[in-house]
């Protein structure tokens, strides 16, 4: 298994950037999502077509994606013996960050799709800068494994 794990290290490789580039884009496209849903009036038209939208974003791109992301990430660590590593498991950790992210965004969709609009625009504005963030710090540890 880890032969052929390591024959296809580049197709792993390859799969797992598509999907966290489909995967990021969607973490940044779904706040902004929510800024214009909040500022259309409740109960309109306009309103519904946000609710479709995020619904959209969420079955279509950021689940499948998250999904292929942890698969295609397993196998990839798997093949470079990547579990042993301390950059890692802080990579791995930041993963789990973003994963919980994504989670809670999922559930912030189904509470605007109820009516319940708990934050503001500025704070979804801030909270978008959530993944930059972390993904910046993801890309430095596997790109200079600096421990």
């Amino acid at each position: 298994m880890q032969q052929v794990l390591s024959m296809t290290y580049l197709w792993l490789k390859a799969g797992h950037i598509i999907f966290v580039i489909f995967w990021m884009a969607g973490l940044f496209m779904l706040p902004r999502c929510f800024v214009y849903h909040q500022e259309a009036a409740p109960g309109s038209p306009e309103e519904a077509l946000w609710v479709s939208r995020e619904a959209k974003l969420l079955k279509i791109i950021l689940w499948p994606s998250l999904v292929m992301v942890w698969i295609f990430g397993f196998l990839l660590a798997s093949s470079i013996g990547a579990f042993g590593e301390g950059w890692f498991h802080a990579k791995l950790a930041l993963v789990l960050v973003l994963s919980a992210y994504h989670v809670w965004l999922a559930g912030y969709a189904g509470s605007l799709a109820r009516g319940q609009r708990r934050l503001s625009g500025k704070a979804l504005r801030l909270i978008n800068e959530i993944p930059g963030v972390t993904v910046a710090l993801i890309v430095i540890l596997v790109v200079v494994k600096p421990f």
